[in-house]
């Protein structure tokens, strides 16, 4: 809030109005209501203040010069106001970190004495008072056990009027106490001169919550080559205003007893004011301005600092027993004490650093808020960020040099600030931010921790002022601004409205691909903004602006690529999109397959990419059948979600096995013996090379070309390839099926019949008694040979063997089977329908009638030794003579050619080969 309204509210009483309105300091500031008291005797009234010049926050130190009437004697008022006259120049020279900072030097009127220093909350013993008078707070519970405090004090005590209640910290106590030594250290060691005040009213709690050393009004010189060396000094008395001399219960023993001091005797009250803080802030000595009170107290001091040790942290227990000690050669020195472990905590040095941080060049400014401060902010404590880090940060804004280093801490206050912390601390002095000239680096820092601020920062703010400074990001000249405004994009999408993402956002994005299309961070980051944004944009926007720079994006990066790829994955999950199956088949998928080959891909991102090509296929699929109106063809629909190299391959088809009874299918070349039999075979006769198609020309005519893995097409369409070779065993005792007795072959299944029907063979296979070499026969039946020599001479001429039952039953099951086939395989002529069954039937009687292995007029089977004993089959094979025979054989080759190769008669319709 303004200056002017928090102080107008400033009104002083009626008294204390009259007297600062004399008092020239009135001039220079605007001065409120007294907040604490300081100084001997707690002469010094503390008020706040404000300078009028800037509104820079203030304390105004007033003393009142009548409160020294009653010393009566008028020589002893004008010495007490010497006293603080002085003190005040003395901190004015003195100008160090640890020592409270005079902001104006000390004006005076006849009836005030004023200065004015850094915003002070209160005194220490205003701090201690409160405690002590039952307030709580310290380090101590309780009043001390034994002593003469004890006995002098009530445990609970009417509170003073400028008490202060304040708790302090563990961190605050010990950083406190280090600031105290650290002061002393500087006044020991640099100025060469004894506090010889050393108590809680000298020294200062800021509102920062940093401890300053105030009252330099009884500083001695000592001697600048050994500080130790004892100097003489006044001690204590009676016959002085307590006004004009240091607090008697915390002097040292040697001052008082010797008039000697040095720079050990200020540690010894340095001793007392540790212990007073652990001890709810009682000293162990109250003399109560009684130099023989304070002898007799001294003796029973090391009692009393058992009794209090315990409350003291551990770490610090050594030390303030050696500071306590009698003897000065015991005590440790300023610049020792700071260095024990009790100090040596990460929290405290980082304190430290930032009380000192305006010494500090902008180089060591930068890494300590960048990387020290960022570092230790999560560890110091939530009340001490906004009382003396914030400060720091507050005033570090206002310098471009640091600014972009200073918001990393900010950045992280933001994040784990509440947003009423935020709206009242943070806000007022960090909205200037967002419009002020900012470094590049400052800029990207801001941009990349926009969806922080964002989240705690009011709408109409973020309309007003954070949103204008995103919009100007994007036509920087400076790449990483650009990267830096696109990331900010992407992680603030939510907060921005369509408008402002269609009109705005997606322009400036497309503008800055455009200047930048090979900067690889550069197209990530619009693919990324394009992705963020995209369900905000409407449909033709994304047609045309959206998918034209998809395409032209360089997929060679498996980035770019897995990125492209997840933004046709949203376009995919949603026709609103407008992502039509004409692009995906046109433009997507042509500038997306080629990626599939990419070696730079992982096998996760070449999962991703085939996952969406997938899909597009699916969607093409679905599209287009519905289209065409083809899903209840019977054609079966590819697997959808099998690889694409595999999906079609006529490798994965399921093709029903081949398997033909008592049939062997050979794919190996014929050895030379073979080719030597059947070109003997063809050499016999003309019919016998006919039969088996074999020609000098063409040994392996014989071979019939099938494509076994297309079992549902026609014959005529399937091209002459390498036949298998089928051999037809003769018939004998140790065939399968085939007895002594005359057994047939066992059931065997042809083309045309179901899977479920079988015929039975009534065939006797019983070998002819002849020379020639048989292949062995197996006992699934699977081969059946005979030498092709053999079979064609026994066609032309000489004893017929019985094998020649065989083929009744082959060419009557073939008929049947003509039969039962459907009419698109059957003969489209009944002409020559009727000429082929008129031959057929004709065949099948004469066959049958003269090759039964039957008796005529019983049915029953007998051996083929037994055939001539029988009158029926005498008569019967006398009737058949060798030509007829062989008719029969040629005319059932005529009808198998025929069924087999339909292109020898046109007039047949295809059919399939079994």
């Amino acid at each position: 809030m303004p200056a002017t309204a928090m102080f107008s509210k400033f009104k002083h009483g009626p008294t204390g109005q009259n007297v600062l309105d004399n008092n020239p300091i009135v001039q220079y500031f605007e001065i409120g209501k007294q907040t604490a008291s300081a100084g001997p005797e707690l002469v010094w009234r503390i008020h706040d203040a404000y300078r009028k010049s800037d509104g820079k926050e203030v304390s105004v130190f007033l003393f009142e010069k009548r409160c020294a009437e009653k010393l009566h004697k008028p020589k002893r008022k004008e010495t007490v106001t010497e006293i603080l006259r002085a003190s005040v120049r003395q901190l004015g020279r003195f100008r160090h970190p640890k020592i409270l900072q005079v902001v104006h030097s000390v004006e005076e009127c006849s009836e005030t004495l004023a200065f004015a220093s850094e915003p002070v909350l209160a005194s220490l013993a205003n701090v201690l008072a409160y405690q002590e008078s039952g307030g709580g707070g310290g380090g101590g519970v309780g009043p001390p056990s034994t002593g003469a405090s004890s006995q002098t004090q009530p445990a609970t005590l009417p509170r003073p009027p400028h008490a202060r209640e304040y708790h302090f910290l563990d961190v605050e106590l010990k950083y406190g106490i280090l600031q105290i030594t650290e002061a002393l250290s500087f006044l020991h060691y640099s100025g060469h001169v004894l506090h010889r005040n050393v108590c809680p009213s000298s020294i200062l709690v800021t509102k920062k919550g940093t401890w300053k050393l105030g009252g330099l009004e009884f500083t001695e010189r000592v001697n600048e080559i050994d500080g130790l060396e004892s100097v003489s000094c006044q001690p204590w008395t009676s016959r002085l205003p307590k006004m004009a001399q240091p607090d008697l219960d915390y002097i040292a023993p040697e001052v008082q007893t010797s008039s000697l001091c040095s720079i050990v005797s200020d540690m010894f009250s340095l001793g007392l004011v540790v212990c007073a803080i652990f001890n709810q802030g009682r000293p162990l000595i109250q003399a109560n301005h009684s130099s023989s009170t304070y002898m007799k107290q001294l003796e029973v001091l090391e009692e009393q600092l058992h009794n209090v040790l315990p409350r003291v942290p551990v770490p610090l227990q050594e030390a303030a027993v050696r500071l306590l000690s009698r003897d000065s050669r015991q005590r440790p020195t300023a610049q020792l004490l700071s260095l024990i472990k009790y100090f040596s905590d990460p929290v405290v040095q980082a304190l430290q650093f930032l009380d000192v941080i305006n010494m500090k060049d902008p180089s060591q400014k930068s890494h300590f808020y960048r990387n020290t401060l960022k570092e230790v902010l999560p560890y110091i404590p939530r009340k001490l960020w906004f009382q003396h880090v914030w400060p720091s940060l507050q005033q570090e804004m206002k310098t471009q040099e640091v600014l972009a280093a200073v918001l990393q801490p900010i950045i992280f206050l933001v994040q784990e600030c509440t947003i009423e912390e935020y709206e009242n601390i943070i806000l007022p002095s960090f909205r200037s931010v967002f419009s002020v000239p900012k470094s590049i680096q400052a800029t990207v820092t801001l941009l990349e921790s926009l969806h922080v601020i964002l989240e705690k920062t009011p709408r109409d703010d973020i309309r007003a002022e954070v949103l204008p400074m995103l919009y100007n990001a994007f036509e920087s000249t400076t790449i990483q601004v650009q990267s830096a405004a696109l990331v900010a994009v992407t992680n603030v999408a939510e907060y921005l409205d369509e408008t402002a993402i269609r009109r705005m956002v997606l322009p400036k994005t497309k503008a800055v691909y455009e200047k930048n299309t090979g900067d690889l961070k550069i197209v990530l980051n619009v693919l990324s903004c394009v992705e963020k944004t995209l369900d905000r944009l409407d449909k033709p926007q994304i047609i045309d602006e959206v998918l034209p720079l998809l395409w032209d994006v360089r997929l060679q990066d498996p980035e770019v690529t897995l990125r492209v790829v997840n933004i046709y994955r949203l376009m995919l999950s949603d026709k609103k999109y407008g992502l039509s199956v004409n692009l995906m088949a046109t433009r997507v998928m042509p500038s997306l397959l080629p990626q599939t080959v990419n070696p730079s891909l992982n096998l996760e991102q070449f999962t991703n990419l085939l996952e969406v090509l997938q899909e597009m296929l699916d969607h093409i699929d679905r599209n287009q059948r519905n289209k065409l109106k083809l899903d209840n063809l019977s054609l079966p629909s590819p697997e959808r979600h099998r690889p694409l190299r595999h999906q079609y391959s006529s490798d994965n088809m399921h093709v029903p096995p081949f398997n033909i009874p008592n049939l062997r299918i050979e794919q190996r070349k014929t050895s030379s013996a073979e080719d030597m039999a059947r070109k003997n075979s063809a050499d016999s006769g003309v019919l016998g090379g006919w039969w088996f198609g074999a020609s000098p020309s063409s040994p392996d005519s014989n071979f019939l070309r099938v494509h076994n893995a297309f079992p549902n097409r026609r014959l005529s369409d399937n091209a002459l390839m390498m036949p298998p070779k089928i051999r037809i065993a003769p018939s004998c005792a140790s065939s399968p099926g085939g007895t002594p007795g005359g057994g047939g072959l066992p059931i065997r299944r042809h083309s045309s019949i179901g899977p479920q029907e079988r015929r039975g063979s009534t065939v006797n296979l019983s070998p002819p008694t002849g020379g020639l070499h048989y292949r062995s026969v197996s006992r699934e039946g699977s081969s059946l040979s005979v030498p092709s020599t053999y079979l064609a001479r026994s066609m032309i001429g000489g004893s017929m063997p019985n094998t020649s039952s065989s083929v009744p039953f082959l060419l009557s099951s073939s008929m049947s089977s003509i039969r039962s086939r459907r009419p698109s395989a059957c003969l489209s002529s009944s002409q020559g329908s009727g000429l082929l069954q008129q031959l057929g039937s004709g065949m099948v009687r004469q066959l049958t009638l003269g090759t039964s292995s039957q008796h005529p007029a019983n049915g029953r089977a007998f051996p083929s030794s037994n055939v001539r004993k029988c009158p029926s089959c005498v008569t019967l094979n006398r009737i058949l003579p060798a030509a007829a025979v062989a008719a029969s054989h040629l005319c059932f080759a005529i009808i198998f050619v025929a069924f087999t190769h339909s292109e020898l008669l046109p007039s047949f319709s295809p059919l399939p080969l079994w």
